[in-house]
C-alpha cells in the first residue's frame, strides 16, 4: 500500500512540474528536448517504483 501512496505522490509532482514547464515559453528545439527528458524520468519512476530499477534516488514518503 505504502508503495502506490508513493507513486501517486511522485506522478503528482511530476505532473505539477511537466504543466509548469509546459507554461514557459521555450524555443521549439529546447521545448522537444525537455519533453523526451521528462518522458525519460517518468519511465525511470515507473520502473522504480514496481522494482525494475534500484529505487535509491527515490526518497521515502512517510505520511
Amino acid at each position: 500500500m505504502d508503495l502506490i501512496v508513493n507513486l501517486i505522490i511522485y506522478l503528482v509532482v511530476f505532473g505539477l512540474i511537466w504543466w509548469l514547464v509546459s507554461l514557459l515559453p521555450l524555443p521549439t528545439p529546447v521545448a522537444q528536448i525537455v519533453r523526451v527528458l521528462f518522458i525519460i524520468l517518468l519511465i525511470v519512476i515507473i520502473l522504480a517504483a514496481f522494482g525494475v530499477l534500484p529505487a535509491s534516488f527515490l526518497p521515502r514518503l512517510s505520511l
